[in-house]
């Protein structure tokens, strides 16, 4: 059984996210950001417990001081979803309290800078080869498409770049800009990070959105696929 939360008007939570190239984990209060440690080097079981204990020993606080952990649940790599939600369940039991799951489409456009309040939002996740895990957003982060696993090509989200600007952005963007050409096709540099989980964390706390513990899995989008080795075993 996990802590009862009580009214807490600035929670503290512990954010991890681990479903792309970065390894990044956050300490909030509310919404403001108490600590972050975070690197590409895409070794995530190496640094995700190690950064995890140097931020609560920054911020002068204790484990059982956080109130939630919230994770970064997908799309996005297999490994790295596996690795980032079995840190937050073991986290949550060790210190009886809730798990928090953040779409990690969402957490992207969280932590992608919104200036244009018009604009559509487009976070792109690679998903290998031409395809890519994405969903369009404005800039309140409301969702206003499905999550799918798209192959880009051309016409790719022409007929609302017709009518509206688009900005892309995340691991993916790279490789979409080389096929996406229009005027309305804006591309900015923005990478997952924790810090994206806060905004949504806390409200997903404050309206007691909480997974159960026990059963929670990542969401995959697509099955994992183990590719067999053209190497000759001797």
């Amino acid at each position: 059984m996990r802590a009862m939360t009580g009214n807490v008007t600035n929670p503290v939570i512990l954010s991890i996210e681990t479903g792309g190239d970065n390894c990044s984990v956050a300490l909030s209060k509310g919404a403001e950001i108490i600590a972050i440690k975070e690197n590409k080097d895409r070794e995530h079981s190496k640094y995700l417990s190690v950064f995890t204990d140097e931020i609560i020993k920054a911020s002068g606080l204790q484990y059982t001081d956080i109130d939630a952990v919230a994770v970064s649940k997908g799309p996005g790599s297999y490994t790295g979803l596996r690795i980032g939600v079995a840190t937050a369940k073991g986290i949550c039991y060790g210190i009886d309290k809730p798990l928090i799951a953040i779409c990690s489409l969402l957490a992207l456009t969280s932590a992608c800078t919104r200036t244009d309040s018009d604009a559509i939002y487009c976070p792109l996740i690679d998903a290998r080869r031409s395809e890519v895990y994405t969903a369009l957003f404005n800039a309140s982060l409301e969702q206003l498409s499905e999550i799918e696993a798209m192959i880009i090509t051309e016409n790719s989200f022409k007929e609302i770049l017709n009518t509206h600007k688009i900005r892309f952005f995340g691991s993916g963007a790279e490789k979409c800009k080389e096929i996406i050409k229009h005027p309305n096709a804006v591309f900015v540099e923005t990478t997952s990070s924790a810090s994206g989980l806060v905004r949504p964390a806390n409200e997903a706390f404050q309206n007691k959105k909480f997974e159960n513990t026990a059963y929670f899995e990542p969401f995959y989008l697509k099955d994992f696929v183990v590719t067999k080795s053209n190497k000759t075993r001797l």
